[in-house]
């Protein structure tokens, strides 16, 4: 397992949050994620040979919001 943090835009609310952490967790390979609306990140603990940052992306972006580089 490895970890990344990753920066998310547009989130506002705890709806928000949880609706992230809801897209990142469905992924098959992520174990764990920790967003801080605050901060405006994901910590995410996951196994690189069955998810990537591009998973990531697109399960966030499908969910309404961005990660950001």
């Amino acid at each position: 397992m490895e970890k990344m943090t990753v920066k998310v835009n547009g989130m506002t609310c705890e709806h928000c949050k949880m609706h992230v952490e809801n897209a990142i967790k469905s992924l098959n390979g992520v174990s764990d994620v920790k967003v801080s609306l605050e901060e405006g990140k994901a910590d995410i603990t996951y196994d690189p040979a069955k998810v990537t940052l591009d998973d990531i992306k697109a399960a966030v972006d499908d969910a309404g919001y961005e990660v950001v580089a």
